[in-house]
């Protein structure tokens, strides 16, 4: 069974996004929904085009689009990066039911819609800059409008104790269109209890709520 260790589209995305995305308060909101759009694009032409994409041949076939909320520039956060004192390698449940070992960073502490969010950020063995991160999440949404097994962000630490993380990017792992892949599961400190109402929506479903015709 293939293992989606987020490398193949998270490095190229952590890298990108370095280059191009801006930080918040420091960009028109036309030129941030141009980069979030622009970003989207990419998204889509990696899983519809590229020889990585964890679609098979006939869904690239036919394949539509990928599905989102809308962007809502309030999903973009900036959060205090707080270390842990023991930092330590946590094994995380693959949704195959093997386990995939992460280093525990930090958490990251910010404000969302009023409320108080702390998330667990952690750092692939498998990347050998320190300075990006991995944050699996699952909210409200998880099952419902989104992926059952919870949406990726991957982020680069872009202050000496802070890091911008924007929700409008949440992607989903490569066995929500595929199940042969095997997808770490957020840990339990990332279950979020609020609705994350933006980002990637549910491969299989529609606008709508219905399930989408794929032939």
């Amino acid at each position: 069974m293939k293992t989606n260790t987020i490398l193949i589209i998270g490095v190229l995305s952590v890298i990108l996004l370095a280059i191009g995305y801006t930080l918040v308060g420091t960009e028109s909101p036309e030129t941030y929904l141009e980069t979030v759009e622009k970003e989207r694009e990419r998204q889509y032409k990696f899983i519809r085009f590229n020889i990585e994409s964890p679609l098979t041949d006939e869904q690239k076939r036919n394949f539509g689009k990928l599905i989102y909320f809308p962007i809502d520039p309030d999903y973009k956060v900036r959060a205090r990066m707080v270390p842990l004192e023991n930092k330590k390698m946590v094994e995380l449940p693959m949704t195959d039911g093997s386990m995939e070992k992460y280093l525990q960073h930090s958490y990251a502490e910010f404000e969302l819609k009023g409320e108080s969010i702390k998330l667990l950020l952690l750092q692939s063995q498998k990347d050998p800059d320190r300075r990006n991160f991995f944050l699996a999440f699952a909210d409200a949404t998880s099952g419902e409008e989104t992926y059952g097994g919870g949406r990726y962000i991957n982020l680069r630490q872009d202050g000496k104790n802070s890091i911008t993380i924007d929700f409008n990017l949440a992607y989903n792992p490569y066995c929500a269109y595929n199940p042969d892949y095997a997808c770490p599961l957020p840990p339990r400190e990332n279950v979020l209890e609020i609705p994350i109402f933006a980002g990637e929506k549910d491969y299989k479903k529609d606008e709508g709520g219905r399930i989408r015709e794929e032939g």
